[in-house]
């Protein structure tokens, strides 16, 4: 690409601008965080946005991509084909944008930066999450006054600040279990001091919520109550079966798990969403429904890949058989 591209690299080279033409500036100061604005184009949806943004920049597979937007492999690599075929049909160009451009691709950007994180997080790719870390930085760094900058940022830091007491011996540790002194201090003070930087701008949203339930788990115990009320909120401008489902697990933590059962079986649309029937299958193991258990870890055995979870959901089954 770059040898036919080299003539009219060699013309822009040369170019004079004409004296009315206004040059496009941008001050983003990396260019791996102005690729990102780059793909996050307005004229494609924002889902289309960031997938594309994760295939081509994030080190993400197809399959990864569709896990991520809970949706089936076929049916991510057709949007993603669709993204790409629009942006030659319509012409879209490719170049970085200028400052006054930034806002209207910043929501891409920001579902794009933490999804990374997620993947990273998840799977126990530590690169990636920390690539998603500096990417943040140097958008809280870019757009300072923006709350939702702020709270991504405060998230990421408070989530990854429970890294190493994730796995004990290559076995996942749930959040309950874990060893507090293993939680990174410095990590969960700067999340903290940018949840409330952001909340005191009063202008909440999603990345803002999510950081401060992170902030409830910081303490010496969760403040599960304060999370069932920060989920509700959530879910007021973020509605989504995902989010119910973390405030179904909140609600059985402060109220137990005869509630939670009953929030769980409330939500529509996840059928095939491992975290439901896992979240099921501890809730029914804790009332003592030992057979209905072993059915929903099974379920979400079979849709959980290898690794971690896979290891933690077998030992399960087997502990309720």
């Amino acid at each position: 690409m770059l040898a036919a591209r080299r003539p009219e690299l060699a013309r822009l080279a040369e170019r004079v601008p004409e004296d009315d033409e206004e040059e496009a500036v941008s001050t983003i100061p990396d260019e791996r965080l102005a690729l990102v604005f780059t793909c996050c184009h307005p004229a494609l949806a924002v889902d289309a946005q960031v997938a594309l943004t994760l295939r081509l920049l994030g080190g993400l597979t197809t399959p990864e991509i569709a896990g991520a937007f809970l949706t089936s492999e076929a049916t991510m690599a057709q949007r993603l084909v669709r993204a790409k075929k629009k942006i030659r049909a319509a012409g879209i160009p490719f170049r970085v944008p200028a400052d006054d451009a930034l806002p209207e691709r910043l929501t891409g950007v920001l579902a794009t930066v933490y999804l990374i994180f997620n993947e990273g997080y998840s799977n126990g790719r530590g690169e990636l999450s920390a690539e998603a870390i500096r990417l943040g930085r140097m958008l809280a760094g870019l757009m300072p006054d923006d709350p939702e900058v702020l709270g991504l940022l405060a998230l990421m830091l408070l989530q990854d600040s429970h890294r190493h007491a994730r796995f004990l011996g290559g076995q996942l540790v749930l959040l309950e279990d874990q060893d507090r002194w293993l939680w990174d201090e410095g990590e969960i003070a700067e999340g903290r001091a940018l949840v409330e930087a952001a909340l005191r701008r009063r202008r909440p949203g999603p990345y803002q919520l999510q950081a401060a339930i992170a902030a409830c788990h910081s303490g010496d115990e969760s403040d599960w109550p304060q999370i069932v009320e920060l989920y509700g909120e959530l879910l007021r401008s973020q509605p989504s079966p995902v989010v119910e489902l973390n405030r179904a697990v909140a609600v059985a933590m402060a109220e137990g798990p005869a509630a939670g059962l009953a929030a769980v079986d409330a939500i529509g649309g996840l059928a095939d969403y491992r975290y439901l029937h896992a979240t099921r299958a501890d809730l029914l193991r804790r009332l003592g429904r030992g057979d209905e258990a072993l059915a929903a870890y099974e379920r979400a055995l079979e849709l959980t890949p290898e690794g971690a979870e896979r290891e933690f959901l077998a030992e399960r089954v087997r502990s309720v058989r």
